[in-house]
């Protein structure tokens, strides 16, 4: 075959009718295409009616070489494009995507052309390593690697380099970065619109001694996306920092901001910003709020039919307390949001205090936390009850005073709603104890505790049945999850309903584990148990659940012990 040989539609459309992967009647559309189409066959294919990533397997698999589907977060790309210039690259449509000490891995969707190898083999000193991958990866990643280097490139020039970096100081400089600069407008674009296409909940920026790093996380788990010099990634946080309204001349105070933006679908996305001084510069958190994700109708919370029975017969009561527990990011605020919007009817005045409010929402009252004006939850707490509530959700339950001003609405009248980290449902009743409220105002009050966590969803494109007879899944990876095996979140809860039998347990320095055996007996339904039912559904794995909920017993970590 000769050296460079480009791979022709009439040659592949033979092997892909006998494949099945083309019909003969589209085959025969495709063959009286000009022979001059400058679009890749598989493409031109694909344009059809075909898989392109389906059609990119076979032909690895026709013509030997390994297949590669291109996964932006699983390349180093500060570290592969200065491997070849940016026309090489486009005159040749390959991409550098892995490299060690030996060897460069180069994807590539024309496997019969290798005039470029010897050549880039002798100037990088290392061995090459052929995949064949998408040609349309290719040529986006192509184009999206190489704009983002030269904006780094050129923003690193322009950045006034700092001195030696002084720990008191945390990583000031005497000259500002100029953060409106088109080069780091350009990689805040980029950053804010890779974070919407890889469905990632937090954007952490955090300056580090020689470089500056970015991750993202992704249905709860942190992953590498890009590596900053420390000057960029200083102008990168000073760029954010002026879109969310923060004083970008103050870097030894946490702050925090808001920006809001679109998605690439055109949809409103909220960010919530928080820098943090750190020895090496200002760490910034982005959380990103998709109204889609948060402002969730009640059924697609992922509540069984029991427990949705359990949380709305509490829920229709006219005073008490009702708490969610959870650690940071298991989806507490989703729950409530929900619940308000149901509560939320023209015949009643529902107040909330946050901090921050997570989501505007027309349907209810919503008042911010401002600690620099004295403005508390428990300051709020009580400029509410002379608004005549109803109902009122308190952001989070810190302190004894916010304890003691929840119980106090409770008392008089109104339902409150509100949060507080615990690890399961009846130690929010220790916690309440610690906080200083007394056992027998909790006995008064509280109408009952769900603890609550996020499980990671197995992907429906590519899970796959342990064995033939068993309803356990395995995660296996594909485009669709991005090779991670699960794709979005869904919540595992267990609901203790307070009865006549739990609240004879409130006693001072109540016994957690006495609660629990007692609300197990009642019907609670633990975490683990929660999580187990999910895997017998086929929705998650043991593993994701054993991950998340904590054990209740040594024995059987997926069996609670009555």
């Amino acid at each position: 075959m000769p050296v460079d040989h480009r791979l022709e539609l009439h040659q592949l459309l033979p092997a892909l009718v006998d494949q099945g992967l083309v019909t003969p009647e589209v085959a025969q559309r495709l063959s009286m295409l000009p022979a001059s189409n400058s679009q890749h066959p598989l493409a031109c294919i694909a344009a059809h009616g075909s898989c392109l990533e389906t059609l990119t397997q076979w032909l690895a698999r026709h013509v030997g070489q390994p297949y590669l589907r291109i996964d932006p977060l699983k390349i180093d790309v500060a570290t592969v494009v200065p491997l070849m210039s940016h026309a090489f690259a486009q005159r040749h449509a390959i991409l550098a995507v892995a490299v060690d000490a030996q060897t460069v891995t180069i994807a590539s969707a024309q496997p019969h052309v290798t005039g470029w190898e010897a050549g880039l083999a002798q100037v990088l000193k290392r061995s090459i390593k052929r995949v064949v991958a998408n040609p349309q990866d290719i040529q986006r990643c192509i184009g999206e690697f190489y704009r983002l280097a030269k904006s780094v490139s050129s923003a690193d020039q322009k950045v006034p380099a700092p001195g030696h970096f002084d720990l008191l100081n945390l990583g000031a400089t005497d000259q500002e970065p100029d953060a409106n600069d088109a080069h780091i407008v350009n990689i805040v674009d980029w950053l804010l619109q890779y974070a919407f296409a890889q469905r990632a909940s937090d954007i952490h920026i955090e300056p580090c001694r020689d470089q500056g790093r970015v991750r993202f996380r992704i249905d709860g788990l942190l992953h590498d996306v890009y590596q900053f010099p420390p000057q960029v990634t200083m102008a990168v946080v000073s760029r954010l920092k002026s879109l969310g309204r923060m004083n970008v001349a103050e870097k030894r105070k946490p702050q925090d901001g808001r920006v809001k933006t679109k998605s690439p679908a055109g949809a409103e996305v909220e960010l919530r910003l928080s820098t943090l001084p750190t020895a090496f510069g200002e760490k910034l958190v982005m959380r990103i709020f998709d109204p889609q994700v948060l402002l969730k109708d009640f059924d697609q919370l992922g509540l069984s039919a029991e427990d949705q029975q359990r949380w709305q017969a509490m829920t229709r009561q006219t005073n008490g307390i009702i708490l969610v527990t959870g650690p940071t990011g298991s989806g507490k605020t989703s729950t409530l949001y929900a619940t308000l919007k149901q509560l939320a009817t023209r015949e009643v005045n529902l107040c909330t205090v946050e901090d921050p409010i997570e989501m505007v929402e027309p349907a209810f009252n919503q008042m911010q936390v401002q600690h620099n004006i004295d403005l508390t939850f428990a300051s709020g707490i009580r400029a509410l009850l002379r608004q005549d509530p109803d109902i009122i959700m308190i952001g989070e339950i810190l302190d004894q005073e916010t304890a003691e001003m929840a119980i106090q609405a409770a008392l008089t009248g109104h339902l409150v709603l509100s949060t507080l980290h615990t690890n399961d449902a009846p130690s929010a009743i220790s916690r309440l104890q610690e906080l200083g409220v007394a056992h027998y105002l909790i006995k008064a009050t509280l109408l009952g505790v769900m603890a609550q966590r996020l499980v990671r969803l197995l992907c429906p494109h590519c899970k796959r049945a342990v064995n033939g007879e068993s309803t356990d899944h395995e995660a296996v990876g594909c485009a669709e999850c991005r090779d991670s095996g699960y794709r979005g979140r869904a919540g595992v809860y267990e609901i203790m309903v307070m009865d006549d039998a739990l609240k004879a347990l409130i006693t001072p320095g109540a016994d957690v584990q006495a609660l629990r055996r007692a609300a197990l007996k009642q019907g609670m339904c633990s975490l683990r148990t929660a999580g187990t039912q999910k895997v017998m559904a086929g929705l998650t794995t043991i593993a994701e659940v054993l991950r998340v909920t904590p054990g209740d017993s040594e024995t059987n970590p997926l069996i609670d012990v009555p």
